[in-house]
């Protein structure tokens, strides 16, 4: 029986769970067991359900039209796992189609195109406790290693002729998650794991968005791989496309014959991918593709998601003067609150390359609502710098500052991804200006600046080894590389590097709060130098210094944050990096005076191309420099405040003396009415300290107190013709 509620919802565009309703799926009716199968066909005349369980024969196996119109069902005895099947569809001219199914959870190998019957129910995950503990990660340190599965490691390779034989889930498993782990990665990215027919598209248009790839295996190996990630302490994220879908005529486009997915409008209709957009507009496709993500999460233990072409959803073909896409926003911050109520350890990640606003911010604030996003103006801007020859670096210094003018207005991701290292862009290590030394010296410096920097960090396989062979999805990583000694150091630096990411909270626990990165040294474009310091609230302190042009320093001054010593924990200029060794070999302590706008600072090496990372040792932290910042800052306020109060002038204080002779007298008065237990008060002030007058004596005391009160008057009058004469002489 179909469940009519999750039919609303699907009408509505609310629905997560629509797999549970279309699809193939196990059912026993009157104690024999078969397959229910159901599908989503507005346009259709007629529907077949055919496959090698009735030898592609439909005719005994026409679905029945749902009430709610458009959905299509037919529950078949027998049928087995790992069947094969299609929907034969008439359509509304007449005309036949074959379609697989785009709810099948497997699907046969390309060049096969027939979806196949699997039952993911009974997988014994083990990884209660990972997924209890897992959050997003905002203040956990993050590495990811990004990697595309069938051409990490080949079995086969392939050849002209032949393809090449892939390994399986199982057996990666054995071999990337140790690699990942050993080399200091926290997160597995999978380029996409959904069926597409075509290997040159990478999965990036796709076919089957509930059907893991069939390359490497079949789902519950799948499983099997992700729970092995996690008993290891590896996060999977994987790759997923909702912008766009493959034109292949098994597919999506035109499914029954009219517009089920895509727009009806032409214009609207195709990418420049040579792909075919969603309508994301349609509520069907809404709770389509929403279910496709809550799919990967509930059913797979999917950790994050990074959505491909972001940019192609907020605004038409990704043109911000076409305008805004407001059917596909709507999807996306509908399917991120969704998600982040139903997973709030799932991270969604943006791979958008424009400028839309609040793009991870909490639709419930006015963003969209994802975790994070690729900073792609960073990666463009730093990849550039590094292909200048270093003579004209210093007229782009802003290359490399301008991404903190921006950074804390969204939660970036720094990439350096498969983009970046195809069709003829070159490697990472290629894109360097200069010959093979200065290379591999520059890019160790690049990358201690990526770890360096706030945002979590992203590297496609190959980047760690220092390819220059730029990847290709039918051939494997260059390992056999590491033979050569530059390779190998490049390959234990890149570990060395993570460690010391790990190691240190103050790279990561405040990546995206201010309070966690401060500028040293800043304006050096002459010298293409650069100091920053990364703190954690815990008083973890790290303060890095680039050294972006071949120049040697045998001693540059930089200003610190705190006074104590400061100690080297990383050159890549180390002779074990196949560098020259001009190191600072022993801790240094900070001297006092002010060294732009900071009270301490050190003198250093630096070797050219090269980068250095230091670790301070001392009382001080963020709290304690904020206490004393406060306290002056208090300090300084009192005394601009006192410096501001008007001095009475001497013409004031004339002009006053009259009143005070007046309260005086009036003091007096009150003094001689006062009863006698008063005047004998121990509270009396220190001029008051004589014997009270008795009341024999009280013509006595009058003729003194008149003397006095002459007396006093005189000698105000003195005073303040010795004041005016002070001050006219001034």
């Amino acid at each position: 029986m179909l469940d009519d509620f999750l039919i609303k919802l699907y009408h509505e565009g609310n629905c997560l769970e629509a797999y549970k309703l279309f699809g193939a799926h196990p059912e026993t009716v009157d104690n024999i067991d078969g397959v229910r199968f159901t599908v989503y066909a507005p346009n259709a005349r007629s529907v077949q359900v055919i496959g090698d369980f009735n030898n592609w024969d439909g005719h005994n196996d026409y679905m029945e039209r749902h009430y709610n119109g458009g959905i299509w069902t037919k529950w078949i005895p027998h049928v087995k796992d790992f069947q094969m099947y299609k929907y034969r569809i008439e359509k509304a001219d007449g005309g036949m189609i074959e379609k697989a199914d785009p709810y099948a959870f497997f699907s046969e190998i390309r060049p096969g195109t027939a979806s196949k019957v699997y039952d993911l129910r009974g997988f014994p995950w083990t990884d209660g406790d990972w997924m209890k503990k897992r959050t997003k990660n905002f203040d956990r340190k993050m590495t990811i290693y990004e990697a595309n599965l069938g051409s990490w490691k080949l079995k086969k390779p392939f050849t002209d002729t032949e393809d090449g034989t892939f390994y399986s889930y199982e057996e990666l498993s054995e071999m990337i998650i140790p690699y990942a782990k050993e080399n200091g990665f926290t997160h597995l990215e999978l380029m996409p794991l959904n069926e597409f027919p075509f290997d040159g598209s990478w999965g990036y248009q796709a076919t089957g968005y509930f059907s893991a790839t069939s390359r490497y295996g079949n789902p519950k190996q799948l499983m099997h791989f992700i729970d092995e990630c996690h008993k290891n302490g590896i996060g999977v994220i994987m790759d997923m496309v909702l912008a766009h879908f493959v034109k292949d005529a098994h597919g999506l486009h035109q499914f029954d014959g009219g517009w089920v997915y895509e727009y009806a409008d032409v214009n609207r209709r195709y990418s420049e991918w040579d792909s075919v957009y969603f309508d994301a507009g349609k509520e069907e496709v809404r709770s389509f593709l929403m279910s496709a993500v809550h799919f990967w999460a509930e059913e797979f233990h999917i950790d994050g998601i990074r959505f491909d072409a972001v940019s192609n959803m907020l605004y038409w073909k990704g043109n911000k003067f076409i305008g805004e896409n407001d059917g596909a926003i709507e999807l996306l911050k509908r399917m991120n609150k969704r998600m982040n109520e139903e997973y709030p350890g799932v991270m969604l990640i943006a791979e958008d390359s424009t400028d839309f606003p609040f793009v991870t911010k909490p639709v419930d604030e006015g963003g969209v609502g994802f975790d994070y996003k690729w900073d792609m103006g960073w990666m463009n801007d730093t990849l550039r710098y590094f292909k200048e020859d270093p003579v004209y670096r210093q007229y782009d210094h802003n290359l490399l500052t301008f991404s903190m003018m921006y950074f804390y207005s969204e939660r970036f991701i720094l990439p350096f991804s498969h983009d970046e290292v195809v069709h003829g862009k070159a490697t990472i290590l290629n894109k360097m200006w200069g010959l093979n030394d200065d290379k591999f010296a520059q890019a160790k410096a690049l990358y201690t600046y990526m770890f360096t920097h706030p945002g979590k960090k992203l590297n496609f396989m190959g980047n760690e080894l220092g390819e220059y062979k730029e990847w290709d999805e039918k051939k494997a990583l260059g390992w056999e590389i590491l033979k050569y000694p530059q390779h190998d150091s490049f390959h234990h630096f890149f570990a060395d590097l993570n460690k010391l990411y790990d190691e240190h909270p103050a790279l990561w626990k405040l990546d995206y709060d201010p309070e966690g990165f401060e500028w040293l040294v800043v304006d050096d474009n002459q010298q293409s130098v650069f100091a920053y310091a990364r703190h954690d609230p815990d008083g973890d302190c790290i303060v890095v210094v680039l050294n972006f042009i071949g120049n040697k320093h045998e001693g540059y001054t930089i200003p610190v944050p705190f006074k104590g010593t400061y100690t080297e924990i990383m050159n890549t200029d180390e002779g074990k990096y196949t560098g020259s060794n001009f190191l600072n070999t022993k801790p240094i302590k900070s001297v006092d005076g002010t060294c732009l706008n900071q009270d301490q600072s050190i003198t250093v090496k630096l070797a050219p191309f090269s980068a250095c990372v230091f670790s301070y040792k001392g009382k001080e932290t963020l709290a304690t420099r904020k206490a004393k910042r406060e306290a002056a800052a208090k300090a300084a306020q009192k005394a601009k405040e006192e410096a501001e109060k008007p001095a009475e002038k001497p013409a004031e204080k004339t002009a006053k003396a009259p009143a005070k002779k007046a309260a005086a007298k009036k003091a007096a008065s009150k003094t001689k009415a006062a009863p006698k237990a008063k005047a004998e008060s121990k509270t009396v002030s220190k001029t008051e300290t004589k014997k009270a007058p008795s009341k024999t004596s009280k013509a006595t005391t009058k003729t003194t107190r008149k003397t006095a009160t002459k007396t006093a008057a005189k000698t105000s009058r003195k005073t303040s013709t010795q004041k005016k004469a002070a001050a006219d002489k001034k």
